[in-house]
């Protein structure tokens, strides 16, 4: 594992700091990417903000979160409907060229959106939601696969009724001896090279469970069983 992803209201605030309590010095491999322009009030309540002074304070909070001199991937959480796009993206445009942020990225967009951000931005990533159950955002992979453009699915490990029992998710699980989240992941990895899927964890057994499913290989049946079968 080389990317970390995180944001600024993972918390608030607590998530970038237990990266930085856990891992930090960083390994020289690994990418942390964060996140801002989505402020959590209160449990399941989320406000997208897009300003650009709130934007800039919150990239440098989470550079001293963190204790980076230059985050690595920086995303808009949300764009903001009340704040032009130009201004939102144009602001993380300034922090690159100031050296706070490398890279810039995008989360929950469509293609039209991506279009017009990139009118202010080279943008490197989205972050769209996207598994086995759920693939809205299809058109939006093939469009980063073809453009290079790193595709994030979050909520990984959504399966559906695929993991029911008689499912393919359930027969192929049974035939590796795997779990059906590691079948999940396998299928994600195999579905794009530009795929890099994020799945959270609570506890060390599901991080390990997670990983493992990285040595899964699906044969060219059971990838077309799953894909056609959500």
């Amino acid at each position: 594992m080389t990317l970390i992803d995180t944001a600024d209201s993972y918390g608030p605030f607590v998530a970038e700091r237990l990266i930085r309590k856990a891992l930090h010095p960083y390994p020289d491999d690994l990418v942390i990417a964060t996140k801002a322009g989505l402020t959590r009030q209160g449990p399941g309540q989320w406000r997208p903000v897009g300003r650009p002074e709130y934007l800039r304070q919150q990239a440098e909070l989470s550079l001293r979160h963190l204790g980076v001199e230059r985050i690595d991937l920086f995303q808009l959480h949300r764009i903001d409907p009340a704040v032009p796009v130009a201004d939102q993206v144009g602001e993380l445009a300034l922090l690159q060229q100031e050296g706070k942020i490398r890279h810039i990225g995008l989360s929950e967009v469509g293609i039209e959106e991506v279009e017009e951000a990139g009118r202010s931005a080279r943008i490197v990533s989205v972050q769209n939601l996207y598994n086995l159950a759920h693939r809205d955002a299809e058109p939006l992979l093939e469009y980063c696969e073809a453009n290079g453009v790193a595709f994030i699915p979050w909520v990984p490990l959504a399966t559906g009724r695929l993991a029911e029992a008689g499912g393919p998710l359930a027969e192929a699980a049974a035939g590796h001896g795997a779990s059906p989240s590691q079948l999940a992941l396998a299928w994600l990895l195999r579905r794009s090279p530009v795929m890099l899927p994020i799945p959270g964890t609570s506890t060390v057994a599901h991080l390990e469970d997670n990983v493992t499913a990285a040595t899964v290989t699906l044969t060219d049946e059971q990838f077309e069983a799953l894909s056609k079968g959500a």
